[in-house]
C-alpha cells in the first residue's frame, strides 16, 4: 500500500463534539469502541495477529484555531495508519506542543511505534474527555479511505482525546476506516 505525500495531512477539517453531549452516536458496538477509556492500542491488537503502524508524514504545522485552542502557535503533526493483518483500520492523527517534544523527545521519534503504548505505560501522560466526530461523504477522509480500497458508504466515525503530561497538551484523534466498521460490527 502506498499513499502519495502530496496529500499529507489528511485530517484537516474535521470538526468534532463532546461524546457526553452529543446526542447522536453510532449504535454498539462502534459506539463502544469510540467511547472506550482504555487504550485503543492495545484493543486493536487484540483483534489481530499482526499490528502494524504505517506512517503518513510528520512535520510542523501552523494550529488552526478550530482544532487547537492553546497558545501555541505551531505543533507537531504525526499522521499515522493503525493496521490489522495488513489492513488499515484506523486513521491517527497527533497534535504535540513544542514544549512537550522538548520533555518527550521520544515523540518526535516514533516511526512506526504506536504512540499508545508510550501513553498508556506512562502514568504521567493523564488521558481526559473524549470528543467525536461524523464524517460525511466526499471528505478528504472518505477519499483517503477510497486510496485504501475501503470506499465508504456510510459516514465514518472517529474519536478524539486530549491528554496532558506534567500540564503539558497532546491531542490524539483516531477515525475508524470502513474496514474497522465491518469487522467491529460482526464481533
Amino acid at each position: 500500500m502506498h499513499l502519495s505525500s502530496p496529500t499529507f495531512p489528511f485530517g484537516n477539517g474535521i470538526h468534532w463534539f463532546s461524546a457526553a453531549t452529543h446526542t447522536e452516536l453510532p449504535p454498539a458496538p462502534l459506539q463502544d469502541w469510540l467511547l472506550s477509556r482504555g487504550s485503543l492500542t492495545q484493543r486493536l491488537k487484540n483483534c489481530c495477529n499482526r499490528f502494524d503502524v504505517q506512517l503518513l508524514g510528520e512535520q510542523w504545522i501552523t494550529k488552526n484555531p478550530q482544532e487547537w485552542q492553546g497558545d501555541e502557535q505551531q505543533l507537531w503533526l504525526r499522521e499515522v495508519l493503525l493496521c490489522l493483518d495488513g489492513t488499515p483500520w484506523v486513521f491517527a492523527r497527533t497534535l504535540i506542543t513544542p514544549a512537550l517534544l522538548q520533555q518527550q523527545q521520544q515523540l518526535e521519534q516514533l516511526g512506526e511505534r504506536p504512540l499508545g503504548e508510550l501513553l498508556y505505560s506512562d502514568n504521567q501522560f493523564i488521558a481526559g474527555e473524549i470528543d467525536v466526530c461524523h464524517i460525511q461523504q466526499g471528505s478528504p477522509m472518505c477519499e483517503l479511505a477510497a486510496s485504501l480500497q475501503q470506499p465508504t458508504s456510510a459516514p465514518l466515525w472517529g474519536r478524539r482525546r486530549h491528554f496532558s503530561y506534567q500540564q503539558l497538551p497532546l491531542i490524539v484523534a483516531e477515525v475508524f476506516l470502513p474496514a474497522a466498521v465491518d469487522a467491529i460490527s460482526q464481533r
